[in-house]
């Protein structure tokens, strides 16, 4: 697939409607081929060929493969942010139990999918070395996010005395995703959910040796 400008063809613009769907079933075979495969293995007529559009099409909506790609990680990055807020935002539920539901619906969802789909965003930064300079400001955004996000839980739990006082809730939220992340990568290498059940039960079990008495 070329990264460079490709000019659009000619020809009856489409619907409304049609645009809509089509640059909708284009991003959501995006997310599903990123996750399977990464980037840089995707070719632009198999990735067409998935979803039924021609060629002209996609560059009616995208102006190259990076403004492509990009999209993908927009729309990747929203829908995991909604699930990061299901679980880390229910008050209703012990902070650290909240990670651990996190987990659980995570290693289910790989499950699902035979443990053939992983993380669009660690996907990419695996390859990064061949990737665009524009994607690694975009997937260190998003990490940073996620800390950010995980940083908070850890804040409740160290306000109710769950983890230890000097707990460092920043530092253990950047160690979490470095470390879930690559268990993310041997689930999808062995096909099987133990890699993520075995660090989450570790990363929890760490953090409670520390609480207070």
């Amino acid at each position: 697939m070329d990264s460079g400008q490709v000019k659009r063809r000619r020809g009856r613009p489409p619907k409304s409607g049609e645009i809509g769907a089509t640059r909708e079933a284009l991003i959501r075979a995006g997310v599903v081929a990123f996750a399977e495969r990464g980037y840089s293995s995707i070719g632009l007529e198999e990735l067409l060929g998935s979803v039924g559009v021609p060629k002209g099409s996609f560059y009616y909506h995208f102006a190259s493969k990076e403004a492509f790609g990009l999209e993908v990680i927009e729309a990747y990055t929203a829908y995991f942010t909604r699930k990061l807020d299901v679980w880390f935002s229910d008050d209703s539920v012990l902070p650290l139990e909240r990670i651990r539901n996190f987990a659980e619906d995570a290693q289910a969802g790989m499950a699902r999918y035979d443990y053939n789909r992983g993380c669009v965003i660690g996907n990419l930064a695996q390859e990064m070395g061949a990737l665009p300079d524009t994607f690694r400001e975009r997937l260190t955004e998003v990490f940073a996010d996620w800390e950010r996000r995980l940083s908070s839980v850890l804040s409740a739990a160290l306000a109710r005395g769950d983890i230890g006082p000097d707990s460092d809730c920043d530092e253990l939220a950047a160690f979490f995703w470095v470390g879930w992340e690559g268990a993310v990568l041997r689930a999808k290498l062995e096909r099987s959910g133990r890699p993520l059940e075995l660090f989450a039960r570790t990363f929890l079990a760490q953090l409670c040796r520390h609480q207070r008495p």
